[in-house]
């Protein structure tokens, strides 16, 4: 596999940053636009009939040259219209002109995952069509918001890192935020999966960080330092926190020495940008290196359940997941063929993670033609009407030249109990 193939994408309003799987390490790399910068700007514009992004854009816009969009991701979602180079495009059209130019220098891309702010149906729709106009196959780009990439990121550091909470603190020019990285409390009987979870914990508007960023102003770094160790103590109040990451732009001043030893009492402090994009592209690894061991990570909008057919997997046979618990119901639609060793009933398991109570469904398989052992093969298609209907399609698709398929299918709709209401159950 080619250097750079498998991609992390930090995407957010103000810019966007990239880091790739370097076989040389076997870890993550994070592409750098100068020296320790690895900030692409989100600008894209037209000057002289050539598209230019970045930097590059950035110099037209303070220039007043050319033709320059800024708010690209905003406008984006809002699906607007924007005249550049004397035409009409959809703003979803420039964004993806935007991730095409700064994915232009690697190639044959095979997995590549999206890391945003925050994510939803609209979101992921959005960024799973820009991957496929940069020449990704949908199945191979996935989206995931920040915790998530905060999660990802951790599995893959030393477990004395997580082996408590975790903490992560962002700074911008005006806010801090404050999230923590724990174990979920799920029912016993679910095999050796752990399930963590990222929670925002604690916010905090401060006027002072405007005075001290970019330049630092003394009298009020004192002032922030001051109300930021208060915030750090009570965040850390009745836990035992294991590590500490600081990111964003507001930590690149060192106003922060008092309250930099309350972090690092007793425990290990981090401060970087690119652990989004890196986390992002744990994620990829993972999906490209087929590796499912590792902790679940959960949150009010994945799903608590999974659906499990009996199947003989690389010659184990046991209930296998056709949908998982940890994926978002929009992203779980998928197609399985599957040889059956008789015509009988399929019986199908819908577990929770919310409960004890395991739901059994059957499917009739009547009607279907009396063949023998190992040359019945249903094609099953799973389809999410929305985040509470599951539907399950079963359709006899022959073998091969032995058995034409026949007009054979059956239909299960399978009533699930939804995302909401259960996550905060397992707290």
């Amino acid at each position: 596999m080619q250097r750079g193939s498998i991609l992390g994408y930090d995407l957010n309003e103000k810019s966007c940053q990239i880091s790739y799987y370097d076989e040389r390490k076997e870890e993550p790399d994070t592409l750098e636009t100068a020296v320790d910068n690895y900030q692409i700007p989100l600008l894209l514009g037209y000057y002289k009939e050539r598209w230019v992004f970045g930097k590059e854009a950035k110099k037209l816009l303070v220039i007043r040259e050319g033709e320059v969009v800024t708010d690209l991701f905003q406008r984006a979602m809002r699906r607007e219209k924007v005249r550049i180079g004397g035409k009409n495009h959809d703003a979803v059209w420039l964004l993806a002109k935007f991730v095409s130019l700064t994915l232009q220098d690697f190639e044959e891309i095979s997995q590549i995952t999206f890391a945003v702010p925050y994510t939803d149906i609209d979101v992921s729709k959005m960024l799973k069509g820009i991957g496929s106009f940069a020449g990704v196959p949908k199945e191979c780009v996935n989206v995931q918001d920040y915790k998530e990439s905060f999660c990802q990121y951790m599995f893959y550091q030393p477990k004395e890192l997580w082996q408590y909470e975790s903490a992560l603190f962002y700074c911008d020019a005006q806010e801090i935020r404050a999230y923590m990285l724990r174990k979920l409390n799920t029912i016993t009987g679910r095999g050796k999966d752990m399930f963590v979870t990222v929670d925002e914990v604690a916010s905090a508007k401060m006027k002072e960080l405007e005075a001290i960023y970019p330049v630092l102003n003394v009298d009020k770094a004192k002032d922030a330092d001051e109300q930021f160790k208060s915030f750090i103590q009570n965040v850390f109040e009745k836990k035992v926190v294991s590590s500490v990451y600081l990111t964003g732009e507001g930590f690149e001043n060192n106003w922060y020495p008092n309250s930099l030893k309350v972090l690092c009492n007793g425990r290990r402090a981090f401060l970087g940008n690119n652990l989004y994009s890196k986390g992002a592209c744990y994620t990829s690894m993972r999906k490209v290196f087929s590796y499912d061991e590792g902790p679940v990570y959960l949150d009010e909008t994945k799903m608590t359940e999974q659906i499990c057919l009996r199947m003989r997997v690389n010659g184990q046979e046991g209930w296998h997941p056709i949908v998982s618990w940890g994926t978002h119901w929009y992203e779980a639609d998928g197609q399985w063929e599957v040889i059956l060793e008789d015509t009988s009933d399929i019986e199908i398991h819908v577990e929770t993670l919310a409960g004890e109570e395991l739901q059994v469904e059957t499917v009739s398989l009547k009607g279907l033609p009396e063949r023998r052992d190992y040359s019945l093969r249903i094609q099953i298609d799973v389809m999410f009407l929305d985040e509470r209907t599951c539907r399950l399609t079963f359709k006899d698709v022959g073998f091969g030249e032995f058995f034409p398929a026949t007009d054979f299918c059956a239909e299960k709709i399978l009533k699930l109990g939804g995302i909401h209401g259960q996550f905060n159950s397992m707290s």
